[in-house]
C-alpha cells in the first residue's frame, strides 16, 4: 500500500496554484510553497500597490505572475487553483468566483463571517466537484492527530471538557488601520485571529456545538475589535470547551482534553507560523505521568498538501464540509454572544451536516 501511495503521488504533477494576498499571512503561505513537490504558485493578487511594487522587485517572485485584482489572477492560464489569504469579508465572494472559473479553493480562516454566505460557498463547490480546503492547520499537528487518535480508540474514555488557549501579541505590529485591526472586517477580533482554531477542534472533537456563551473586552490595547475573549461552547454530549485567545500578550497556545480514563495537554513552543516543536503531558489513570517533546514539523505546509492531494485525485480532503460549516454556524453564535452578553444557540446547517 505504501508503495502504491509514493506510485501515485510521483506520477502527478504538482497543482499549479494562485495566491490572493500578499501581507503577512500571504507571504508566510508563500514562503511554505517553496518547500513543496505538490504545490506550484504560479500567480499571486495583491491589491496594495505598495506591495506589488516591493513584489516585483522580489528575486523569489521573479517568475511568478502579479496581479492587481483577484478577477485577473482566477482567469490567468494553467491556474488550477487558488489560495485565499484576503480579508474574511472578501472570502464568500471569492470563493463564488473562483468556482465559477473551475477552479479548486483552499481559504484561509474563517471561510465565511455567517452560516449563509459559508453554505453558498461550500455548494457552489460541490456542485462542481472542486475541492475546498481551509486554513486549519492545528488539526494538522502531529500530535493533534495522535490525540485523536487515541479518543477515536478510548483510550482517554468519555470526553468530559476541553480546555484550550491560543494568544499572541504579533497584532501590535501591525498598522492602526489593517484589516485585521478593524471590527467591520474582522469582529471579535481574537476570535477571527487565533480562538477559530479552537473553536475547530472542539467541533472536530465533540461534534457540533448546542450553545455558546463569549465575553470580549479591550483590556491590553486600542483595538477596536477587541483583545480579550472567552468562549464557553456546550456540545450535546454534556461535555464542554473552555477556550481563550488574547491579542494583548505574549504567545501561548495550549490545547488540553479531560476524560475520564485520563487526559493530555499539548503545548506550543512558539506560533505555528514558525513552529519549534510541543510540550506533551499524558496522564492515564493508573499509569504513570508522561511527558514528551514533539520535534517541529510545519502543519501549515501539511494542509496545503493534503489539498493539493484531494485536488490529484490521491486522497480526500480530511476536513469534511460539515465541520466546515459548524464552525461558522458556532463563530456567528459567539460573535452574537458577544454582544448580546447572553447564552446562544447556533444555527443548523442545511447542507453536508453530519448529525
Amino acid at each position: 500500500m505504501n508503495d502504491l501511495k509514493k506510485h501515485l503521488n510521483s506520477s502527478y504533477q504538482p497543482v499549479n496554484v494562485g495566491l490572493v494576498g500578499f501581507g503577512w499571512w500571504g507571504k508566510t503561505i508563500a514562503n511554505q510553497l517553496k518547500d513543496s513537490k505538490l504545490l506550484n504558485l504560479i500567480g499571486v493578487a495583491e491589491i496594495s500597490p505598495e506591495l506589488r511594487l516591493a513584489m516585483a522587485k522580489d528575486p523569489a517572485l521573479e517568475n511568478i505572475k502579479i496581479h492587481d485584482q483577484a478577477e485577473s489572477l482566477f482567469a490567468q492560464e494553467g491556474l488550477e487553483a487558488v489560495i485565499l489569504c484576503s480579508p474574511h469579508l472578501e472570502h464568500a465572494a471569492q470563493i463564488l468566483s473562483a468556482a465559477m472559473k473551475g477552479l479548486h479553493i483552499f481559504c484561509e480562516k474563517p471561510l465565511c463571517l455567517n452560516l449563509t454566505d459559508a453554505e453558498l460557498a461550500v455548494n457552489a463547490c460541490q456542485s462542481k466537484n472542486l475541492v475546498l480546503g481551509i486554513g486549519h492547520e492545528r488539526r494538522f499537528e502531529p500530535e493533534i492527530i495522535k490525540l485523536r487518535n487515541m479518543i477515536q480508540n478510548g483510550k482517554l474514555g468519555e470526553i468530559l471538557q476541553i480546555e484550550a488557549n491560543f494568544s499572541q501579541d504579533k497584532f501590535f505590529a501591525l498598522p492602526k488601520d489593517n484589516w485585521r485591526l478593524s471590527n467591520t472586517h474582522a469582529p471579535a477580533g481574537p476570535l477571527t485571529a487565533t480562538g477559530i482554531h479552537l473553536v475547530d477542534l472542539s467541533i472536530a472533537i465533540l461534534g457540533p456545538c448546542e450553545q455558546v456563551w463569549a465575553r470580549l473586552a479591550t483590556l491590553g490595547s486600542e483595538f477596536e475589535n477587541g483583545d480579550t475573549l472567552g468562549i464557553m461552547m456546550s456540545f450535546q454530549s454534556g461535555a464542554n470547551a473552555l477556550i481563550s485567545a488574547v491579542l494583548a500578550t505574549p504567545f501561548e497556545g495550549r490545547f488540553a482534553v479531560y476524560g475520564s480514563k485520563g487526559w493530555i495537554e499539548i503545548r506550543d513552543r512558539t506560533h505555528p507560523e514558525s513552529p519549534s516543536g510541543w510540550d506533551v503531558k499524558t496522564t492515564i489513570r493508573g499509569q504513570e505521568q508522561n511527558t514528551i517533546f514533539s520535534p517541529p514539523n510545519s502543519s501549515v505546509l501539511a494542509n496545503l498538501e493534503a489539498f493539493a492531494r484531494a485536488v490529484q485525485g490521491v486522497a480526500p480532503y480530511p476536513v469534511s464540509a460539515w465541520e466546515m460549516l459548524a464552525n461558522v454556524s458556532a463563530l456567528e453564535a459567539i460573535m452574537c454572544s458577544v454582544k448580546t452578553k447572553k447564552i446562544e444557540s447556533p444555527r443548523k446547517v442545511s447542507i453536508g451536516f453530519k448529525p
